[in-house]
C-alpha cells in the first residue's frame, strides 16, 4: 500500500509540515499532548483494501493479513517491518517508531470485503508486520470491530503480539474462538530486564507479556510464545535460554518457537547502530555472523532450536504454536556442516 492508495479522513487539522510530506489530499495528520503519546504524530487515512495477500516470494508462512497500523511505537530496534516505511518516503529509523499510520476505516472495510462472495474464508494472521496491539490501539480501537467481523463471519485467525492492550479484547476472543480458529501467541524473546529497556522500549516488560498468557490460559484459550528473537551473544547462553523457556512454561503458554535474530535492510542499519552504542565490543562478531545476508548461518540456528526444544520438553511444553495452523511454523534449519566448537570460533 502507498500513499496513492489512500484517501483523506474528514474532519481534524493537517499540519502543514505534514502536508508537504504526503499531500494535503492523502491524509490526516494528528498529534495528542498526552505522556502515553508525546512525541508520536498519527496519520489518519482511510485504505482501499485492509485484507493483504502476501507475495508469493516471501518467507512469511501465511498468505493473508490484516495490518490496521503502519509504524509502530513498540520502537524495537530489531523489527524487520522498518523497511516498510521507506515506501512512504519515511525512514526506518526514528519514523518508523513515532509516525504511525492508522487505517481508521479498517473495521467497515474489513466487514465488508469478508461479505464479498469472492472471498474464501482463508485464515487471516495479524501482527506480523507490526503490532495491531501497540500504544495506538488504546486510542483508536480498531481491533474490536476487526474481532467483531471475523467472529460475526466465523473467518480463522491467529495474532501475535507484544501488547498487554489485547486482554481488553479477551470476551471477544473467546466468542471467536467458540465459532471458528483462533490462534494467539505472544513474543517474549527474553527476560532479561536490562535488555528490553534498550532494544524494545516501547513494549511492556517480558513479565507483563508473560501475565497476558497466564490470563488467556485462565479462560481457556491456548496461547502459544514466540521466542523471537534470540539474539546472538546476548540472549543467547543456555542459562538465559533456560530462565526464558522456564518463565514460558510456568505461564501456562502451550508451546514455544524460538526465532534467532534476523536483520533485513532498514533494520540491520538500526540495530547495528543500537549495537555499536550499547555493545561496541560485538560490531565485528555479529558482521561475521551475518556476513551472508539477513538470516544468521542455519547451523546457530539449528543450535538454538534444539536447545530450545530441548528445554520445552523437560518443561513439559510442546516446540510449536498451539491453536496456530501447521503452515505458520519456522522451518528447521538444516544441520550443520561443521563441528560447532568451529563454528564459533569463526564468530
Amino acid at each position: 500500500m502507498r500513499w496513492e492508495n489512500l484517501t483523506v479522513e474528514s474532519g481534524g487539522h493537517s499540519r502543514a509540515t505534514d502536508a508537504a510530506l504526503f499531500g494535503a489530499d492523502a491524509v490526516v495528520s494528528r498529534t495528542f499532548d498526552t505522556p502515553e503519546f508525546r512525541g508520536i504524530t498519527f496519520h489518519e487515512v482511510r485504505a482501499r483494501s485492509i485484507i493483504n495477500r502476501v507475495p508469493g516470494a516471501s518467507r512469511m508462512p501465511f498468505e493473508w493479513t490484516v495490518n490496521p497500523y503502519r509504524g509502530c511505537s513498540h520502537a524495537c530496534v530489531y523489527c524487520f517491518a522498518r523497511k516498510t516505511h521507506t515506501y512512504l518516503d519515511l525512514d526506518s529509523g526514528i519514523d518508523f517508531d513515532s509516525q504511525i499510520v492508522v487505517k481508521v476505516n479498517a473495521p467497515d472495510l474489513l466487514r465488508r470485503q469478508l461479505g464479498s462472495r469472492r472471498w474464501q474464508g482463508e485464515h487471516i494472521a495479524m501482527g506480523t508486520n507490526v503490532d495491531c496491539y501497540q500504544r495506538a490501539e488504546g486510542r483508536y480501537r480498531l481491533m474490536p470491530g476487526i474481532l467483531s467481523a471475523l467472529r460475526d463471519h466465523a473467518n480463522p485467525f491467529s495474532i501475535l503480539t507484544k501488547g498487554t492492550l489485547i486482554l481488553r479484547d479477551l470476551d471477544l476472543l473467546v466468542q471467536s474462538a467458540q465459532v471458528t480458529d483462533v490462534g494467539i501467541s505472544v513474543s517474549v524473546g527474553f527476560t532479561d530486564p536490562e535488555l528490553w529497556r534498550t532494544v524494545e522500549p516501547g513494549t511492556p516488560a517480558p513479565e507483563r507479556r508473560l501475565d497476558v498468557v497466564r490470563t488467556l490460559a485462565e479462560h481457556g484459550l491456548d496461547c502459544g510464545v514466540l521466542m523471537a528473537p534470540v539474539i546472538p551473544f546476548l540472549s543467547d547462553q543456555p542459562a538465559q535460554l533456560r530462565a526464558t523457556v522456564r518463565a514460558i512454561a510456568a505461564a501456562g503458554a502451550t508451546s514455544v518457537t524460538p526465532l534467532v535474530l534476523h536483520l533485513r535492510p532498514g533494520a540491520r542499519e538500526w540495530f547495528m547502530a543500537w549495537l555499536a552504542h550499547h555493545h561496541p565490543y560485538l560490531v565485528r562478531r555479529y558482521e561475521r555472523l551475518y556476513a551472508d545476508g539477513a538470516y544468521a548461518p542455519k547451523w546457530y540456528q539449528r543450535r538454538i532450536t534444539r536447545q530450545v526444544h530441548d528445554l520445552a520438553q523437560e518443561y513439559g511444553i510442546g516446540p510449536t504454536r498451539a491453536g496456530m495452523p501447521r503452515r505458520i511454523r519456522p522451518p528447521e534449519p538444516p544441520e550443520p556442516t561443521m563441528s560447532e566448537s568451529t563454528q564459533l570460533s569463526l564468530i
